[in-house]
């Protein structure tokens, strides 16, 4: 066989890889090198791992997870650990520096993970599930960078997390809660605490993974779903059909897009209208959204209406 033909059967061979993962070759690669995926994972012998779509399936959390992940700016939760741990531990939507983990000096001792890092894998679950681990050994004042893939532990936050325990975040309007109580950052801390708080983008919880977020002078509302993706499309183009897409007056059905193996609807909303007054509005849509879970054939008017909604669909991770 000459060297074309190989050459051709190896670049086959590796679009057969990605397709299977669910990964365009020509897309950023899922581990947050930054390079394209056929020149990073999906490279002649690269890294043969293959992307986990749902890192953090069959947890209760899973939504809110994927929501702290991906567009939630300052949010921590206590995580509720299956074993006693040697400290408690409070993951965060990004720390100091985008670090994966710290434990505070000055005798504060409390732990930290950051969801919102670079990751080394293909697996995050993986990843955030050392950070977690190092914080158990770690001595006060410790830092962890960035996660390494080269130890030992192979759990993953399903393993050492409490799978059914309630996981409600706390939103902040700044990232103050970096700092032990009357602490006073200094250096690059202090640098990084100035400049996250600029960026900051208002952002509030007005139901399970529904976050109402204000960029500049747009409004959004986020709503990350649990369910398959083909019943949720069905359900949504039901209610579309129907006239009942919509979070009421000063609203509109924008479109969805796919992060971590979930569907996360989309609505542009009034900006001049606080954010709780969509609570009542995202629990009736929620009411009807449930009941639109059925399964039954759609009608041509809601296969229409399905065929519209998937062309405003965009994938993120």
């Amino acid at each position: 066989m000459g060297k074309g033909a190989g050459a051709k059967q190896a670049r086959r061979a590796r679009r057969s890889a990605a397709g299977d993962a669910g990964i365009n070759p020509r897309q950023a690669c899922p581990c947050g090198s930054g390079k394209r995926y056929k020149a990073c994972h999906g490279a002649p012998g690269g890294v043969t791992e293959v992307a986990v779509a749902r890192p953090f399936e069959g947890l209760a959390g899973e939504c809110e997870l994927v929501a702290l992940r991906e567009f939630v700016p300052s949010a921590t939760v206590q995580l509720k650990l299956a074993s006693d741990p040697k400290r408690p531990v409070t993951l965060g939507t990004v720390l100091p520096l985008a670090s994966a983990g710290l434990v505070r000096g000055d005798g504060d001792e409390a732990a930290f993970i950051g969801l919102q890092v670079q990751t080394r894998s293909l697996d995050i679950s993986r990843d955030i599930a050392r950070a977690i681990l190092w914080t158990q050994d770690a001595n006060p004042g410790d830092v962890l960078s960035v996660v390494s893939q080269d130890d030992e532990h192979t759990e993953r936050l399903q393993d050492i997390l409490d799978v059914d325990a309630p996981f409600e975040p706390e939103i902040h309007d700044n990232f103050n809660w970096w700092l032990a109580p009357d602490a006073e950052p200094t250096g690059d801390v202090a640098l990084s605490l100035e400049r996250a708080n600029e960026a900051i983008m208002p952002t509030k919880r007005v139901g399970d993974a529904a976050y109402w977020t204000l960029a500049g002078d747009k409004a959004y509302l986020r709503w990350v779903r649990p369910e398959p993706e083909e019943e949720l499309m069905a359900a949504l183009a039901r209610l579309s059909a129907a006239g009942g897409l919509t979070l009421g007056e000063g609203s509109k059905y924008a479109g969805s897009f796919r992060a971590h193996g979930l569907l996360v609807p989309v609505w542009d909303l009034d900006n001049e209208m606080h954010a709780r007054e969509w609570e009542q509005p995202v629990a009736e849509l929620g009411a009807r959204l449930t009941e639109a879970l059925v399964d039954k054939p759609l009608t041509s008017e809601e296969r229409r209406a399905r065929d519209g909604l998937i062309g405003r669909q965009v994938t993120i991770r």
